[in-house]
């Protein structure tokens, strides 16, 4: 059988709960969770600039790699707390004056493979059965949402997809969708 390719939400918050017994805690929830709800690759994560955020509107721009859509997205209530308790705890960071939001302990912005090596220490730490990956996080993302009963144009846009037949693995194995189809 194939090893899931997505983690459930309850795994998500799972991982994040176990943030709070890391060395960097603020750093790590705010990084998983804006991972998960913004559907971002690894890369993206790592290349936010604090550029990217606008605090009194509540938004962030995402900046989409491999020629995916950019866009800007609102900045969540299940989002932006973890946000602004990263950015107070960044003050007092080496290298809290480099432009990137996620800084690594030397104060440099963060790698792929320190998210990687993080996201696997903590799916340990949260007593998970598969060892999780970043684009896990990507793909919940669009699972979670198909699973709300958002539209699949819609999740193509948000996740920055330019060819529909890359969003539809997320809705085509939803059989809420199917649900209330007769009741109309």
């Amino acid at each position: 059988m194939k090893q899931r390719k997505y983690l459930t939400r309850h795994e998500i918050s799972q991982i994040v709960k176990a943030t709070a017994e890391g060395t960097h805690r603020e750093r790590d929830a705010c990084l998983f969770t804006l991972c998960f709800y913004h559907g971002l690759r690894v890369s993206e994560l790592c290349g936010i600039k604090l550029t990217d955020l606008d605090l009194n509107q509540k938004i962030i721009y995402i900046r989409r790699l491999k020629n995916g859509l950019s866009t800007v997205h609102p900045l969540t209530d299940e989002v932006f707390p973890a946000l602004t308790t990263w950015l107070e705890a960044r003050r007092l960071y080496q290298g809290s004056g480099q432009p990137w939001l996620f800084l690594s302990q030397k104060g440099g912005a963060l790698s792929r493979q320190q998210v990687y090596g993080l996201l696997r220490r903590y799916g340990e730490m949260a007593g998970l059965t598969i060892t999780p990956h970043p684009h896990m996080l990507r793909h919940a993302c669009g699972y979670a949402l198909a699973d709300l009963g958002v539209d699949t144009r819609l999740i193509q846009d948000y996740l920055g997809h330019r060819n529909i037949k890359h969003t539809v693995i997320y809705t085509a194995s939803n059989s809420q969708r199917f649900y209330g189809v007769w009741d109309k």
